[in-house]
């Protein structure tokens, strides 16, 4: 579990919370119209831009930013030099017997197992590496366009708001509803935008890169397995990935 982005949300509305009570009350700052416009408008935006499933499916690549299996790079080396230990004493034959819960790093040893040649087993799992990243971009672009558009909807809402405040100048009943949904529209907007989709996006690419380089390890350790390059020699190679203070 994520507790960073726990925290930072419970943080951020919880501070924004504490001000709206400071200040008044809680309700004064429901205001159904603009919500109307722009958590609908976001979504309806979603619906034009992408695929339904891929807005569906948005639901569970955030969640990834609360709940995330991170691999550990140094243990996924420790894993592949003992593998190379094996494969350099008993032959790549004997990779048949190892089992990995990483359906990555198992699809390329049972290529290995398979007799694949290195640059053919290279070539495999960096299109399967293109197109996880890509799968990545996909998801994480749709909250770039929620943060996007969170803001551009606030203002939408804003333009209503002082029509309509505009339009009933004559009866001051008006005026004040009016002028509250141009304002809590900005306010749901930059929230939406600058608290949610915007870190949120940032969190995921993190994720991203983190799995890249993983995935990466996992390419360059098979590919120097099947070709037979010493343990030791390959270990320093693979070290590269980690941080200086790390290695």
């Amino acid at each position: 579990m994520d507790l960073a982005t726990i925290i930072g949300l419970v943080m951020g509305f919880g501070l924004m919370l504490v001000a709206v009570l400071l200040g008044g009350s809680l309700r004064m700052f429901v205001d159904l119209p603009g919500m109307m416009i722009v958590f609908g408008g976001v979504l309806a935006a979603l619906f034009v831009k992408y695929r339904l499933g891929e807005v569906i499916s948005t639901v569970s690549v955030i969640a990834k930013a609360f709940v995330n299996k991170q691999q550990d790079v140094e243990r996924v080396i420790a894993q592949l030099i003992e593998m190379a230990n094996v494969a350099r004493k008993d032959g790549i034959l004997a990779l048949e017997k190892v089992k990995s819960n990483d359906p990555f790093l198992q699809s390329a040893i049972n290529h290995c197992v398979d007799g694949a040649d290195p640059d053919f087993l290279e070539m495999v799992m960096r299109k399967n590496l293109d197109y996880l990243i890509g799968r990545h971009q996909r998801s994480i672009g749709i909250l770039d366009t929620i943060a996007e558009m969170g803001p551009a909807f606030g203002m939408i809402g804003t333009l209503i708001g002082l029509v309509q405040m505009l339009a009933g100048m004559s009866d001051p009943n008006t005026i004040g509803p009016a002028m509250a949904m141009a304002l809590m529209a900005t306010l749901y907007g930059v929230t939406l935008s600058a608290l949610v989709a915007a870190p949120l996006s940032g969190k995921l690419t993190l994720y991203s890169e983190d799995e890249r380089v993983v995935r990466q390890v996992i390419i360059d350790g098979m590919v120097g397995i099947q070709k037979g390059i010493n343990p030791r020699m390959l270990h320093e190679a693979l070290r590269a990935a980690l941080p200086p203070k790390r290695r």
